[in-house]
């Protein structure tokens, strides 16, 4: 029997969660620039092949970096005050409204809104973090987190893992487009 956790990457069942890459944090993380440009990465490919995208802020951290908002020009950011998205009624009403299965995470603190994120929607979907487009403050902290959320099942991966899983073959427009992306 196949594990849930450990199935490919299904465009037509997943939604890119961006999570708190924000004025005021994103200055603080470790490698924040890597973390940035691959989430940017994400949603450049999203567009190509229509992939949704939800955006979340929390409460008294800024607007999300302008860098990543002029990417996102039609999403409005779901703003929230805890630090697992699902307990902000928003992120699961918009959720239901996608009708998708599997969440790709990206975004900051690693050991905080995601993992309590990743943590808690591993009961009902199929998470998988992207390793180089979420952080913490310290390195320390975002490997625990990822050990954890090892632990717990979640799928690890990668912006290019998530890019190639996704496209599934070479020779098409998606590919060449994808192309310019990861060169």
């Amino acid at each position: 029997m196949v594990n849930e956790t450990h199935r490919l990457i299904a465009r037509e069942d997943s939604v890119l969660v961006l999570i708190d890459f924000q004025e005021r944090l994103l200055p603080a993380i470790y490698e924040n620039k890597r973390v940035l440009d691959n989430a940017i990465r994400l949603v450049r490919f999203s567009r190509i092949i229509g992939l949704p995208v939800v955006l979340t802020e929390q409460e008294r951290l800024g607007d999300t970096v302008a860098e990543l908002k002029k990417e996102l020009p039609a999403i409005d950011p779901i703003r929230k005050v805890h630090f697992n998205c699902f307990y902000c009624h928003e992120f699961g009403e918009r959720l239901r409204t996608l009708g998708k299965k599997t969440l790709i995470l990206a975004g900051v603190e690693a050991h905080i809104c995601i993992a309590q994120t990743a943590l808690h929607g591993g009961h009902n979907f199929t998470i998988h973090v992207v390793h180089d487009a979420i952080s913490s403050r310290t390195l320390e902290n975002c490997t625990i987190a990822l050990d954890r959320m090892r632990q717990a099942g979640i799928t690890i991966t990668s912006t290019e893992m998530v890019i190639y899983e996704l496209l599934q073959k070479a020779g098409t427009e998606e590919f060449r487009a994808a192309l310019q992306l990861v060169k």
